[in-house]
Order: structure tokens, then C-alpha cells, then sequence
């Protein structure tokens, strides 16, 4: 029997229960200075982490932790190949702290369980990496940027485009000025996403080998499920994800606050949108425009799943997605930056491009060194150096409850006419243009905006210090409900003050 049957037999018959896993004729990790980091959530973007830890000098990916035993099979037993020495096994992260022998943690798992698994790390004495959104609500990201400054350990969110040199040179030429006044900042996810049917009232399955308590954690364990495709279509459900703009979004929304220089979450934020065009279970938006009114400069976040027009709904769907109008040759997942003397593009790989005030294109800033996400975690974790941090953990919060009072406004709307909607927004020039811009797009997917269909959401007022809706009459207890969860016990986040 090969090394490798023998290591697959072993971890399916105890990975399950959380036992912690050394594969026989390994090396053990001895007393050294390498950085040893458990990975948790490893079926998607997971990989990649397992896959950047074994490649830096002086780090090792010690651990990893799956609530399904299938997928943690398969990872342990490939790292465990790749490294040649012991890699452990763990179905609850809580083992993988006490047990795993490991000095930081990188998480990707589903977006309602960033917090509380950077939380447990920290509390556990560990450095962390957590992916983007690093909260899946406002409240609970704020209390991980307090744990780590009372606990003086390192947080690093996942906002990996803060690591790009290119993006880095484009932000100081914008804000040296070179480009005249910010006018307004563009987020675009304009990422193509069909519909995700629907179960029936049987609901989806639920895998035999996940654990579905561990991964429900601080949600309901929902029965019936809501969608067929158990991995990923979470991201579409309120209680787990935040929709594509804080799946994809998340990052553009951070590089359009870096632009305009704002640390703290916006004064005044509105949502217009729906889940348009198509009929299936799930919750979150897929076409939307978010105001994020700045007194320095708005913040416009657009996120549209359709295609171009209808006809692309059935041919080519993802080759047919809007651009930029300012950029119409570049890719619509980016930020438009429209300052008085021209603009700036930057996609979502680094790709910059920029152009004068009458749309000629100017000579890009040359990129700035700059180091891997995840290298420049690990400098960090040596140096003790927060400031060293390309995306230091309150940077990812900012971003993320950008990305969550959005969808406060947008949960707390009512189905409204174009009319209507129009009139409501008039008095704001910039708005109501990316509003009319949204609202030809579905027409051109043939949704009828005439009628009480695109949901209008209210302009909310945040008190930007304590991050809670002020200001609002009755809306302030509804919205700021909405600005934290209830948490089912024993995954609860604590409140940490400072």
C-alpha cells in the first residue's frame, strides 16, 4: 500500500471528530524560527492560503481545519506531500488553536465566521490573517480591531489589492494632487452572476460530510435549505454572506476609500438596487448603486450581475458584462477615480491606466516594490510592526462596514418607481446619474423599472466614531438591529472595549 493510500485512510477515519492529525515517516517541526500557520476553510480561497504558507522561506503550514472531512482529506494529505513534514488534521478551529502547534492562523471561511475565528485566534495567543469582508457585520469587526490592540497582536484582512505596487503609485499620484481635486470615486463589480434557483419547499442537501453545526457557527442552522449548491451560493443569503459587493466588491471598495483618504465608515449612505432580472431563492442584491456620501468626495459603489442586455443572458453571459464608461476598453470589475484633470483606472490584477480631462490617455506612474499579501503578514508577525501592515485589520473593517451599511440601506427600503426615485434623488447631480446609468442597464435585461421594482433604500446618517446609525428617527434602532446579528451560542463574538 503507497504513503499516500495509507494517509488518506488514516485522516478519513478520524478527521471527523477533530483529532489532530501527524502523517507517519514525516518530519516533525522541530524548535526553529519558522512561522508555523493553520489554514481554516480550505475548499476555495482556503487553497490558495495552504498554497502561499508553503511557499514562503521560514513559514509552514502546520495545520489545517475543514468542517468537511472530504476536503480536508484531500488538503492535508497534498500539503503534507508538498511540505515533507507533519501537517495536522482539525475539524473545529478550537482544537486547531489548543492543539495544532501553531503561531498564526489565516482563515477563509465563509464570510459569517471571519470575525469570531479571528477572535478565538487572538484569544488563543496567535497572530491572524483573516479574508475580506473581516466582519460580516459592522459591530463585529470593531470589536476584532479592539482585540488586537488590547491583546498587541498582529490582524491582517484580506484586502490584498493594498499589496499591488501599481495601485499603490496610482493612490499617490491622485493624492499629491497631480490630477487635480477628487470629483468622485467609482467601485465597479460588474462580475456576471445567473441565477441560483431554487431548491422547493425539500430544500437543498446538505453534504454528508460537513459538520453542519460548525458550519452554521454563529448563524441559525438553517432546515430546509435555501439554495441547491451548498459551497459558495451562501455568499447570496443574508445570514452568511453580503452579496457580491462584500464577495468581490470588498476589494474595490477598499482601494476606492484608499483614493479618496477617509478613515473612518461614511456620514450618509443610501442604497438603490434589488435582486433583478431573475427569479431564485436567494436574498442579496445583484444590481445596485451605493452613495456613500463623503464631505471630502462620494464613494459610488455599483455592483450588476446581468449582462450587457438580455440577448447575453443566453449567449456568452460572462463575456458580455459592462465597462467603465470612462475606460470602455478595460475590465468592469475595477475603480474609476474622476478628479477635474482626468482619470484613473485600476483593475481588480493592478492594471492601471489614466487619462486627462478631454479622455486622453497619459502616461501610467510607475509601479512602487511592494511584497506579496501574505509575505508582508509574515514581516509583520516577526517585526511586531502593526504600521508595517499593508492591510492592517481596522483598514479591512473601514472597507467592510462601507460594504454593510450599504446593504442596511438597501434592507431597509421599499420597492419604488423610477418616478418616484428620481425625484427623490434629484438634488444630487452624481447620483442620480449612476442611478439613470443602473437603471438603463436593466432595462436593457428587459426589467420594467416603471413599476415599484428597483428597492430604494433611505439616506441613512452614521455617526462615523462610534459607527452606529444616529440621527434618523425611528430608523436608528432598525438600522443599528441591523448593524450587529444575534448570535447562537456557544459562536458568540464578545464586545471588547479599550
Amino acid at each position: 500500500m503507497s504513503s499516500q493510500t495509507t494517509r488518506r485512510k488514516a485522516l478519513k477515519a478520524t478527521a471527523g471528530f477533530g483529532v489532530a492529525l501527524a502523517w507517519p515517516n514525516s518530519k516533525v517541526i522541530g524548535a526553529n524560527d519558522d512561522i508555523r500557520v493553520g489554514v481554516i476553510g480550505a475548499n476555495s480561497r482556503g487553497k490558495s492560503h495552504i498554497s502561499a504558507w508553503e511557499k514562503i522561506k521560514g513559514v509552514r503550514c502546520a495545520a489545517i481545519c475543514d468542517i468537511d472531512a472530504g476536503v480536508l482529506d484531500a488538503r492535508v494529505t497534498k500539503s503534507a506531500d508538498n511540505q515533507g513534514f507533519a501537517v495536522k488534521g482539525f475539524t473545529d478551529m478550537r482544537e486547531m488553536f489548543d492543539k495544532g502547534e501553531i503561531d498564526a492562523m489565516s482563515t477563509a471561511t465563509p464570510n459569517h465566521w471571519h470575525t469570531l475565528a479571528g477572535v478565538w485566534a487572538l484569544q488563543a495567543g496567535k497572530d491572524a490573517y483573516v479574508e475580506k469582508p473581516i466582519s460580516h457585520n459592522v459591530w463585529e469587526g470593531r470589536q476584532l480591531v479592539n482585540l488586537s490592540r488590547k491583546l498587541d497582536k498582529i490582524c491582517q484582512g484580506g484586502t490584498q489589492s493594498r499589496s499591488m505596487g501599481s495601485i499603490q503609485a496610482a493612490v499617490k499620484m491622485v493624492q499629491e494632487g497631480k490630477l487635480g481635486k477628487i470629483k468622485y470615486v467609482k467601485g465597479l463589480c460588474y462580475k456576471p452572476r445567473q441565477s441560483i434557483g431554487d431548491p422547493g419547499p425539500s430544500g437543498g442537501e446538505i453534504p454528508a460530510n460537513v459538520d453542519y453545526d460548525l458550519w452554521s457557527g454563529p448563524a441559525e442552522m438553517e432546515k430546509p435549505l435555501r439554495r441547491r449548491r451548498f459551497h459558495y451560493d451562501w455568499h447570496w443569503f443574508y445570514e452568511y454572506g453580503n452579496g457580491d459587493m462584500g464577495n468581490q466588491g470588498i476589494h474595490q471598495m477598499d482601494v476606492a476609500r484608499w483614493f479618496i483618504g477617509e478613515d473612518k465608515i461614511a456620514p450618509r449612505t443610501m442604497s438603490i438596487g434589488g435582486r433583478l432580472g431573475y427569479d431564485d431563492s436567494a436574498t442579496t442584491p445583484n444590481t445596485q448603486v451605493v452613495y456613500h456620501d463623503y464631505d471630502s468626495a462620494p464613494l459610488i459603489f455599483e455592483t450588476r450581475g446581468l449582462p450587457r442586455a438580455k440577448e447575453f443572458q443566453e449567449n456568452n453571459w460572462g463575456k458580455n458584462m459592462n465597462k467603465p464608461e470612462e475606460f470602455p476598453d478595460k475590465g468592469g470589475i475595477s475603480v474609476v477615480v474622476v478628479c477635474e484633470g482626468g482619470n484613473v483606472y485600476c483593475s481588480a490584477g493592478g492594471q492601471v491606466a489614466v487619462t486627462d480631462a478631454k479622455g486622453k490617455s497619459m502616461e501610467a506612474p510607475k509601479a512602487l516594490p511592494s511584497k506579496d499579501i501574505f509575505q508582508n503578514f509574515i514581516d509583520a508577525v516577526r517585526s511586531r510592526k502593526r504600521e508595517e501592515q499593508y492591510a492592517e485589520c481596522e483598514e479591512t473593517h473601514i472597507s467592510s462596514a462601507l460594504c454593510h451599511t450599504g446593504l442596511i440601506s438597501h434592507m431597509l427600503g421599499k420597492p419604488t418607481s423610477n418616478a418616484a426615485i428620481l425625484e427623490q434623488i434629484k438634488g444630487d447631480k452624481v447620483l442620480t446619474d449612476r442611478y439613470q446609468a443602473m437603471a438603463e442597464h436593466l432595462k436593457l435585461n428587459e426589467v420594467d423599472v416603471a413599476g415599484n421594482v428597483v428597492t430604494l433604500g433611505p439616506m441613512l446618517k452614521f455617526n462615523p466614531d462610534t459607527e452606529w446609525a444616529e440621527g434618523n428617527g425611528d430608523l436608528d434602532a432598525k438600522a443599528n438591529k441591523l448593524a450587529t446579528r444575534n448570535y447562537r451560542e456557544p459562536y458568540v463574538v464578545p464586545e471588547v472595549k479599550i
